[in-house]
């Protein structure tokens, strides 16, 4: 398993923050810690982040998208967008499951997701949606993936794939492979 902090890095306080997460938990940390950390005054990091919230959210959403990245990359030889689409959910909803922070926040504070599931969607679930609605669109100029509105489709998927990552303790190898099953005849 790959360390988040060797996934990606380059804004100190967001490696700060990385840092105090993965020792504290996101409950306990605080932006006094993140500044420490990142060897910055606590008004250097209101330069740049409002508060706390916005240094978490940018947190999550940069080890995501280099998730998604990375994951792009690897089925870029895939003939068709829907093939990239299906095989890219199903492998990051693995790899979510493995990923250090991820784990680390549905181990410690689980309760602090569930805004995410039942109220709104952050920063990095909206990054998510545009990537999945790109995908629908590609699929939809190659012909591989029905006629389907992009943005509802993108809303259909995230939230079947994050019900697979909130529920990673219960999800094996069958059960992604049925979550591709699931994907490949929404799409097709």
């Amino acid at each position: 398993m790959m360390a988040a902090t060797d996934q990606v890095a380059g804004d100190p306080i967001l490696d700060a923050a990385l840092a105090a997460v993965m020792d504290v938990g996101l409950r306990r940390t605080t932006l006094a810690d993140v500044a420490r950390r990142a060897g910055v005054s606590r008004m250097t990091v209101y330069r740049q982040y409002p508060d706390l919230d916005s240094i978490v959210g940018a947190l999550l959403t940069r080890e995501l998208t280099a998730l998604l990245a990375q994951v792009e990359s690897e089925l870029a030889p895939l003939p068709t967008a829907r093939e990239r689409l299906v095989q890219a959910a199903v492998r990051t909803v693995h790899r979510m499951d493995d990923h250090p922070l991820y784990r680390r926040v549905l181990d410690l504070d689980p309760e602090l997701l569930l805004p995410l599931i039942v109220d709104r969607f952050g920063s990095t679930q909206r990054a998510a949606m545009e990537l999945i609605a790109d995908q629908v669109r590609e699929g939809r100029h190659d012909g591989s993936i029905r006629a389907v509105d992009p943005d509802q489709a993108a809303t259909a998927i995230l939230l079947t794939a994050q019900s697979f990552v909130f529920s990673a303790r219960l999800v094996d190898e069958a059960a992604l492979h049925e979550l591709g099953h699931m994907l490949e005849a929404y799409l097709s």
